[in-house]
């Protein structure tokens, strides 16, 4: 671990201090480190340069539905809990000194592919005046390690001009190679490399054509769809996992109907990644093809189905999202009434109502959110006992929804909650009722 504590270190450090011999000894540590921890320090180091690791040994994001939003009104809700999001800084490449840059030179052809991969990071990222040539060069080298990493480079420097090069490796021997090179196709998204990453999904390793199938997803062109459709059936459920994410990010309704094969994949991984397509896709077609997966024996494809079905916000839905209320799995429901709130659609208050009578206050207080989404009055009426909920954050939530609807017949219930025990449920009650009236007016 001392290699990490070194990396670490150095990262904290002022740029002025990080000089040749700080780099040499980190450099020297990392070469007889194991090859994990060597990838930990590196990313340590690599991102003080700005550098974003978008390369680790599986170049593919992880299609996650969008967290579910905790419905909280807040015009009135000072006082209450503050969650802080993270502080992210994102530092901007800096010039390093010539002599770290005449030692990430030499280290380009290191013994360590770990430090070698490292090099490559930090000299795309200073981009100086011999990058291209030296990773083009690497790119043809007679060893495999060295062209993997001139392949690296060329991908960092996302340089069009290098699609050739690019391109050829496709057809290396080495199986790191071709991986490599479907990886750099992707960082240039050029469409003119569409062609042979679509070859390449016909690899016979399932690394060379998981990473062709992620370049054709970031390059983001509908021409994509049909190399990528046939990809869905491939042997390796990674592979097909990726097709399907890579079709999300073209974001073309013409793939709908093509992951109907994705929906019904017996790896529930691949099912999830598809339905988080087809919500990324948003096109209304969607509500047919993902109706099926609401009664899906895995809990979390179900609520991927539901969560897409928000995302396409179709009135079609509702009838789709029905059962999901009533889903015996928590999360499922949670995001069930998230999409109806999303959708917004009147037909959706009947469906929400009784679940403002849950036992459980997350789900009652997200029912009152979707029915304030929604805007209905007929709301109003299953809206109004809750003002009486036990808990202080349901109560926020339903002032909140029936000032939202604006519906003056919320008034006598809002009147009689002015008195409420706690202030943020007495700031939204007022809230509510100068909403209503402005209304009136």
């Amino acid at each position: 671990m001392t290699v990490l504590f070194l990396a670490a270190a150095l990262a904290a450090q002022q740029p002025a201090v990080r000089d040749a011999g700080t780099i040499n000894s980190l450099l020297a540590s990392l070469r007889t480190a194991d090859p994990a921890v060597c990838e930990m320090a590196g990313r340590t180091l690599t991102n003080q340069w700005g550098w974003s690791d978008g390369l680790g040994d599986e170049p593919m994001p992880e299609p996650m539905p969008t967290p579910i939003p905790t419905p909280m009104p807040m015009p009135f809700a000072s006082g209450g809990a503050n969650i802080a999001g993270p502080n992210v800084v994102h530092r901007g490449g800096m010039t390093l000194d010539a002599k770290v840059v005449t030692i990430l030179r030499t280290a380009l052809r290191d013994q360590s592919r770990c430090v070698r991969r490292i090099a490559a990071r930090m000299v795309a990222r200073e981009q100086v005046a011999w990058a291209a040539s030296e990773f083009g060069a690497l790119a043809k080298d007679a060893d495999a390690g060295l062209r993997e990493i001139g392949l690296l480079g060329l991908g960092e420097l996302e340089d069009s001009r290098t699609i050739s090069a690019m391109t050829n490796a496709l057809g290396d021997r080495d199986v790191n190679v071709r991986a490599m090179a479907a990886w750099a196709l992707g960082k240039l998204e050029d469409p003119g490399a569409i062609a042979p990453l679509g070859k390449a999904l016909a690899d016979v390793s399932p690394l060379v054509r998981r990473r062709a199938a992620w370049a054709l997803g970031e390059i983001e062109d509908e021409a994509a769809l049909s190399p990528l459709e046939r990809a869905l059936r491939d042997s390796d459920a990674t592979v097909r996992r990726t097709a399907a994410w890579a079709m999300g990010e073209i974001e073309n309704a013409r793939a709908v109907p093509m992951l109907r094969t994705a929906l019904t994949d017996s790896d529930a991984a691949v099912r999830r990644t598809a339905i988080w397509a087809v919500g990324q896709i948003e096109d209304a077609s969607g509500v047919e093809v993902l109706a099926p997966l609401i009664k899906d024996p895995d809990a979390r494809v179900r609520r991927m189905a539901v969560w897409a079905l928000g995302e396409i916000e179709s009135s079609r839905a509702v009838s789709v999202l029905a059962p999901a209320v009533r889903d015996g799995d928590r999360d499922v429901k949670l995001t069930a009434l998230w999409a109806l709130g999303q959708i917004e659609d009147r037909a959706g208050v009947d469906v929400i109502a009784p679940t403002l009578k849950d036992a459980d206050a997350d789900v009652r207080k997200m029912a009152a959110w979707a029915l304030g989404q929604i805007e209905d009055s007929t709301a109003v009426r299953s809206l109004t006992p809750l003002l009486k909920d036990p808990e202080a954050a349901v109560r926020v939530i339903v002032a909140w929804a029936l000032g939202e609807i604006e519906s003056g017949s919320a008034l006598p219930a809002l009147e009689a909650a002015r008195g409420d025990r706690s202030p943020a449920v007495r700031r939204a009650v007022q809230w509510a009722i100068r909403q209503i009236d402005d209304d009136r007016r």
